[in-house]
């Protein structure tokens, strides 16, 4: 056989694999339950205590801040497996070991190891009257299985949803990361940043663990004041050690480079300067801070700082497909996959800081379940026209709806409806070809599936 057959034997049985994956409830249907995943895991031989992890929880910017800690702590000479989500083109991308998605191959060959035991899971779920595992609880035992196959030396994990309940909570991290805490997923989480931030902090389990091993290391992210408290107040019930932005590191300074930035980290050990990071907006340049004292507080030995080398060759490798990120010029084309108010507002900050556009046209995509408003509220400044579109998602916002929705922000005549995102794609490409500016600029946005589809059709899947 040779290796185009072979491939396209791989990607064929992962069509099946992953069908089999999408036919398990859904990610928005959630189970707040922890046991069914770790029965899973015990039984594979205890496979999400294989390897340390670093846990990764937030509202937004949970996988750039997840991928910079693999990139750092790869540059370090140890292997990393990495869980995140979504995807953007393939359910591989999610599993990542030595910086990479897993092949095909592996994916279907693991999960085909295992899937005698995902059934027998399933069989004593249905016994006590209660759901299947969903599938992030599948893909999440799926992930610790082709870590522990791998081998990897360290595992980086980004929570699903919420993280006292969410299934990559079996395993009991050493270092538990927060990045910024925003109101999402309210129907689960909660009304309120205390109740959110409060659910997060739930990453912080060993603590409550009988077993000696010694408490995780919370790092914190800059939040609001209400998220902060509740942080605060959880760090405290359970006795673990916070290193928090602004108190016990900050970024320094950052200064606008081509393809990226220039940032200085005071991290717990030294100050880290000039380390060159290829990713727009201020928000990177802090998740970066955060993501560097992360491995600091996993690789520090005493009071021995990171070399500061290694430290930049492994963020100069780093990438965040799908955020702020430039897949086309002539003209230039920005797609980011922001999909609530925080995400819009640095998108919108972003735009202004890294790109020199003087018209701007916003395609915009979203979900039903979203607040849509609280994302227009945010972008309409930075647009001097909307093209409004629908996703290829059951979930997603009707178009008619959408554009409604987006005439009581702007004037009317600057919002387009179109059918579909080839047809928003096109005619946002008109008006800026049209429209006599000197840098005329398109930004796609309002979920990640809307990027996904933009990027396929303007042929930059990965």
């Amino acid at each position: 056989m040779s290796a185009k057959e072979r491939d396209e034997q791989s990607e064929s049985q992962l069509v099946r694999v992953y069908a089999a994956l999408l036919a398990r409830a859904g990610e928005t249907q959630i189970e707040v339950r922890l046991d069914a995943t770790r029965r899973a895991c015990e039984l594979l031989g205890d496979i999400h205590q294989a390897a340390p992890v670093i846990t990764v929880t937030g509202t937004n910017g949970k996988s750039s801040t997840a991928g910079m800690i693999d990139s750092i702590v790869s540059a370090h000479d140890l292997r990393v497996g990495r869980f995140t989500s979504p995807h953007l083109h393939s359910v591989t991308e999610r599993i990542s070991v030595d910086g990479g998605p897993v092949s095909a191959e592996a994916f279907v060959r693991i999960h085909d190891e295992i899937s005698p035991v995902l059934e027998l899971v399933d069989a004593e779920l249905v016994a006590e009257n209660r759901g299947k595992l969903t599938f992030f609880e599948a893909l999440t035992i799926l992930a610790f299985a082709v870590f522990a196959d791998a081998p990897v030396d360290v595992v980086v994990t980004e929570v699903g949803m919420g993280g006292e309940w969410d299934s990559t909570n079996v395993a009991d991290a050493q270092v538990c990361v927060f990045t910024t805490i925003g109101l999402d997923h309210q129907k689960f989480l909660g009304d309120t940043l205390t109740e959110i931030a409060t659910t997060k902090a739930g990453i912080l389990n060993r603590s409550l663990d009988p077993s000696p091993a010694p408490n995780p290391v919370a790092v914190i992210g800059a939040q609001a004041d209400e998220a902060q408290t509740a942080l605060d107040a959880e760090v405290e019930r359970r006795h673990v050690l916070a290193l928090t932005e602004e108190q016990s590191f900050r970024l320094l300074d950052r200064t606008r480079a081509v393809d990226g930035q220039l940032i200085t980290v005071q991290g717990m050990r030294d100050v880290y300067t000039d380390i060159f990071l290829p990713l727009h907006g201020s928000h990177q340049a802090h998740n970066a801070a955060v993501a560097l004292v992360a491995a600091e507080a996993f690789l520090g030995d005493e009071d021995k700082p990171l070399a500061l080398d290694t430290v930049a060759e492994g963020l100069s490798h780093v990438t965040s497909p799908g955020r702020a990120e430039l897949v086309r010029t002539g003209p230039a084309v920005v797609v980011d996959g922001a999909h609530n108010p925080d995400a819009a507002h640095v998108l919108a900050e972003t735009i202004t800081e890294a790109f020199d556009f003087d018209y701007t046209v916003m395609v915009l995509a979203m979900f039903a379940d979203k607040d849509v408003h609280g994302v227009l509220e945010e972008l309409y400044r930075s647009a001097d026209a909307f093209v409004v579109s629908q996703a290829l998602n059951s979930r997603a916002m009707d178009a008619h709806e959408l554009a409604e929705a987006a005439r009581e922000w702007v004037d009317e005549d600057s919002v387009i409806e179109t059918p579909d995102l080839n047809a928003a794609l096109m005619k946002a490409i008109d008006l800026a070809n049209s429209s006599g500016a000197t840098s005329p600029g398109i930004v796609v946005t309002g979920s990640l599936h809307t990027v996904a589809e933009a990027r396929l059709l303007l042929g930059k899947e990965d």
